[in-house]
């Protein structure tokens, strides 16, 4: 037994909490870097966009993957800020409205749509319509996305930030030292309270998002099918 655990008994909880949360952080970094990029597929394949698909670094800290996936994100939203500004240019102000009236039918939105993207593209698929209103109409990209890039990017500048994504493979001493650099109660105790509070946020804000994402892809399918 390490003397630090003779000193402060609590110690042997706190790692194994300490590694249940980042592992958590992992899995919930990699789900949102997959529905990224079943976003980005419908964006490419439907609204002409050319989105760079992204994967999680192994060898990587923790901030580097975060920024990975903002990126992505900032591209996402920037894509969509594109999509209402050709649809502002196309339209006379009294349809562009329309797009977002909630009162207008939803089918007449997506017809107006579907014809903004047969002239900006030449030739646009039959969900095109669907998936801009989609977007246009949600929170996905106003407050969904916005508040997952706020949070991811905290955890970058946390403490977290630093520690490599692969450090489950060590020992229970490597991973201590990776994170912490130490093994004192009190520095324990405050990553365990650092990544209780970072993850709880950040879970919340990821099933939002992967949500939302959900109901344009499901869409999709559906108009597929």
């Amino acid at each position: 037994m390490a003397l630090s655990d003779l000193l402060y008994p609590d110690n042997p909880k706190r790692r194994q909490e300490l590694i249940h949360l980042h592992q958590e952080l992992l899995d919930c970094m990699s789900t949102n870097f997959r529905a990224t990029n079943e976003l980005a597929g419908v964006l490419n394949e439907h609204l002409g966009c050319t989105i760079t698909h992204i994967q999680m670094r192994e060898r990587s800290t923790v901030k580097e993957n975060c920024d990975i996936i903002i990126q992505a994100m900032s591209e996402i939203q920037h894509q969509v800020q594109k999509i209402d500004s050709d649809m502002k240019e196309k339209l006379e102000p009294v349809l562009y409205q329309k797009l977002y009236d909630i009162k207008e039918p939803e089918l007449e939105k997506i017809a107006i749509a579907h014809k903004v993207f047969s002239i900006v593209l030449g030739e646009a698929t039959s969900t095109a319509g669907m998936v801009a209103i989609k977007l246009l109409g949600s929170n996905l990209i106003t407050l969904t996305v916005s508040k997952l890039v706020s949070l991811l990017a905290q955890i970058g500048a946390s403490v977290l930030g630093g520690i490599s994504i692969t450090i489950l493979g060590l020992g229970i001493e490597m991973i201590l030292h990776a994170i912490l650099g130490a093994v004192e109660r009190n520095q324990l105790l405050a990553a365990v309270r650092s990544y209780e509070k970072h993850l709880a946020e950040f879970k919340a804000a990821s099933e939002k998002y992967q949500r939302a994402i959900r109901e344009v892809t499901s869409l999709v399918r559906q108009q597929v099918q």
